[in-house]
């Protein structure tokens, strides 16, 4: 029994203690596995069955790796490791490169975009699924995450958009789909629509917000009803005194997890490290600045005017718990409708699942988003 298990782990060798870790659980996963179906298949002389069951050739040990359901997420500490740094009209712009085992070159790359108050690590489900069969890159956008937020700097859309081009071009280098979140996902949309990028192969949305804040939702009889609150809201917010005590109450552990769960479909998913995630870059410096800006400013284009001009592939992807752009908004309207006007886009409705589907329910978002990617067209390998 010990001799079977010192064999197996050759299949494992890990590149990270982090790494070793995963790497372990899947390992006594698959020989508990292992064991039990050798149990299942016969009643008689059990002592022989069990070590024939843990015993295994590295080719049958391959076998079941490969048919691991997915990989176990990265731990965000690992996520933080591996980032590096990118300076971008002089600010620092942290990010993440991450490749699997199949590094196949006729595939785009693919670029992670974060939505509102999140960051790079909120793809920690997500990057090592993806990575299996893509290359895998994630943004922190200028005032969120470990990125520069800039004293006093007027945050727009339209500023995003260009830092993704730019990341794209300088960075990636090569054909790349853009996968966005809530306000990353308008940021890839407006990136996309830019005539003169030819880098960008796809776009996939989740739960794209209309705007950068509620303002842009005018004809959302909700928004309508709470147009004077937002309105005060933003006088209130530009006084740094009462923003500095309405931000620093929001992201209080408590009221952050609370809202985290009323935003979650799955509230298994809302964890100490997704607090954390949340949490963290709020208390650097810049931080209340951003966001005061971000919930104050103007809400840039809207998608509704820039995806009829687009013949790209699209997959929206729309969590129907959704509170912040929810599916019989005039945002989740306008985009069901766009299937049956529109080819090149596809569109799948995630039952049960709030505003953040690919943490909320990640093997949902896996389960119609690598198919899609696997029938892209394959493209040129440089960015020109």
């Amino acid at each position: 029994m010990v001799v079977a298990v010192r064999a197996s782990p050759l299949v494992f060798l890990p590149s990270s203690p982090f790494a070793a870790s995963r790497n372990l659980k899947k390992l006594c996963s698959n020989t508990i596995i292992s064991l039990n179906i050798g149990l299942q298949s016969s009643s008689s002389k059990p002592s022989c069955i069990t070590i024939s069951s843990i015993k295994c050739s590295a080719s049958s040990t391959s076998a079941i790796v490969s048919k691991e359901e997915e990989p176990l997420p990265l731990e965000v500490n690992e996520i933080k490791t591996m980032c590096k740094t990118w300076v971008w009209r002089g600010y620092n712009i942290n990010y993440l490169s991450y490749q699997g085992r199949n590094n196949d070159t006729s595939r785009p790359s693919l670029l992670l975009v974060h939505g509102f108050g999140a960051s790079v690590t909120h793809w920690r489900r997500n990057i090592a699924t993806l990575a299996q069969n893509y290359r895998v890159y994630a943004i922190d956008l200028l005032g969120f995450g470990a990125s520069d937020k800039p004293e006093g700097f007027a945050y727009n859309m339209e500023t995003w958009a260009q830092l993704i081009l730019d990341f794209v071009n300088e960075v990636i280098q090569r054909p790349t789909v853009l996968v966005g979140n809530s306000v990353g996902s308008l940021a890839c949309v407006i990136a996309a629509a830019d005539p003169s990028q030819t880098s960008i192969q796809g776009l996939v949305l989740l739960n794209c917000a209309g705007g950068m804040n509620n303002k842009a939702i005018v004809d959302d009889w909700r928004i309508k009803l709470l147009s004077p609150l937002l309105w005060l809201v933003d006088f209130l917010l530009n006084q740094k005194s009462i923003a500095s005590a309405i931000f620093n109450r929001v992201k209080q552990r408590e009221n952050l997890k609370n809202i985290l769960l009323s935003v979650y479909g799955n509230k298994e998913s809302v964890d100490e490290d997704l607090v954390d995630i949340i949490r963290t870059p709020a208390d650097a410096e810049g931080a209340l600045d951003a966001f005061v800006s971000i919930v104050t400013g103007p809400p840039g284009p809207n998608p509704v005017q820039l995806i009829p001009k687009m013949t790209l592939p699209i997959l929206v992807l729309w969590g129907d718990q959704d509170p912040f752009t929810p599916i019989d908004g005039p945002v989740g309207r306008y985009f069901s409708s766009l299937p049956s006007q529109k080819p090149n886009v596809s569109l799948f409705l995630l039952e049960g699942v709030g505003h953040c589907p690919h943490d909320d329910r990640p093997d949902l978002v896996h389960e119609k988003l690598l198919p899609w990617l696997s029938n892209l067209p394959v493209a040129d390998n440089v960015v020109t």
